[in-house]
């Protein structure tokens, strides 16, 4: 639909992950209590963890749509967004609030469904959500020439699909705990431990948003429509390159979460460095592919455009240099939760943005321009990864100094 299209669904697209934040925060929290009830032996929790998910589910898409619908604008403005990018990016915002609470559920759910360990379940889940967004997305934009609006119907339909299938799931007798579909509850030591254990996650969604704030607004104010679109294109390739780690932290928390529940604690470490290390081997041929070949890989959603050798090689590469080694971030952020433990996830997530990226971000850009933005992101996530390496290697010597034992508390104790 053209570069000005791009450059507004770029800008509005951190707002719209606010859903996703909700969703993970949800999904992320009940998944870890999930995965420490199976470990004890706690079908109490297991049982009413359904009707939790379901209120909070409602709650949170409710508050979302009505904040997002009042000032839709007003947030796409504060994204940087102007003129008819603003527009645009507006009117593709509020299509994707009216399918909120399917983008929650769907999410929470599947996140569910990981954490009994039925990870192919949930894979053939979210491919078939995928696939019905790919192919509305192909027959509205490809086929019949629609607009923004369009597009984002299309990925609403294909939520709508994902949160079906989760429906259907739980509905019938595959779960691997007693669950009621149309429960709606709130259990104080549940939900609260729902919110807790997941509030990293959502920490670490918002903490994203800040940063986009400060980045699409000094790309605003030193580049242009352009820069904003290809900032949009970096951002969305270093995420997909990310999949792989994505993938293997949705199986790491159950892992961690049972085993750490049953009390073996050897398993946890062991399993953090498995999957650390096994991610970023995943991640490296794409990784190497990319910044040998990176006119290629961005003409791929910038077509027919000529990149500079600043676009090439202080941009691009640099932003994607760190990539690698983010997994050792990554999986910290779920090992923390899994095991009871959400203060130390939330804490890198709140001093990455606020501490580390807004300073950079006020300061580098009116001195490099542009560059600035790409040079500050690897300088942060350098430190950031030094950070969590430290914070997890003193968390697993305390985790050798328990007994073999699994503590007291309203999730793990045997029922």
């Amino acid at each position: 639909m053209g570069e000005t299209a791009l450059a507004g669904v770029s800008v509005v697209y951190p707002l719209s992950q606010i859903r996703v934040a909700l969703g993970s925060l949800i999904g992320v929290g009940a998944g870890s209590v999930l995965s420490i009830a199976i470990g004890a032996r706690n079908s109490q929790a297991q049982k009413r963890l359904l009707g939790n998910v379901n209120f909070l589910s409602i709650i949170a898409a409710i508050l979302y749509m009505a904040l997002g619908l009042l000032f839709s604008r007003e947030l796409a403005e504060m994204m940087g967004g102007k003129e008819e990018a603003l527009i645009l990016g507006d009117r593709y915002f509020r299509i994707t609030i009216l399918g909120a609470f399917f983008w929650i559920y769907g999410l929470a759910g599947n996140m569910i469904i990981r954490a009994e360990g039925k990870m192919k379940t949930a894979a053939w889940m979210m491919g078939v959500g995928l696939a019905v967004d790919a192919v509305f997305k192909y027959l509205f934009v490809g086929m019949l020439d629609w607009g923004v609006e369009e597009a984002a119907w299309a990925t609403n339909i294909g939520m709508v699909t994902y949160t079906l299938l989760g429906w259907i799931y739980f509905g019938g007798n595959t779960p691997s705990f007693r669950s009621k579909l149309a429960s709606v509850r709130w259990d104080k030591d549940i939900g609260s431990s729902v919110l807790r254990l997941g509030l990293s996650s959502l920490i670490m969604s918002v903490m994203s948003l800040v940063q986009a704030v400060f980045v699409f607004n000094a790309l605003s104010k030193h580049g242009t429509t352009a820069d904003v679109a290809f900032y949009g294109v970096v951002y969305r390739i270093f995420t997909f390159l990310l999949t792989p780690i994505f993938g293997l932290i949705r199986a790491l928390q159950p892992v961690i979460g049972i085993n750490y529940g049953a009390g073996e604690y050897e398993r946890v470490i062991r399993s953090y460095r498995i999957f650390a290390v096994a991610s970023m081997l995943l991640t490296l041929p794409f990784w190497i592919i990319s910044m040998n070949a990176p006119g290629p890989v961005l003409g791929l959603m910038l077509k027919d455009q000529i990149f500079t050798a600043g676009q090439l090689f202080g941009q691009f590469r640099i932003y994607m240099a760190i990539l690698p080694v983010l997994s050792f971030i990554f999986m910290a952020m779920t090992l923390f939760p899994s095991i009871d433990k959400g203060k130390p996830a939330a804490l890198i997530g709140i001093a990455r943005q606020l501490v580390f990226y807004v300073p950079m971000m006020l300061l580098l850009p009116p001195v490099m321009g542009v560059s600035g933005i790409y040079v500050g992101s690897f300088a942060i996530d350098a430190v950031i990864v030094i950070w969590t390496v430290l914070m997890v290697k003193k968390e697993f010597r305390q985790l050798r100094s328990l007994k073999q034992q699994i503590p007291a508390g309203p999730l793990n104790q045997t029922v």
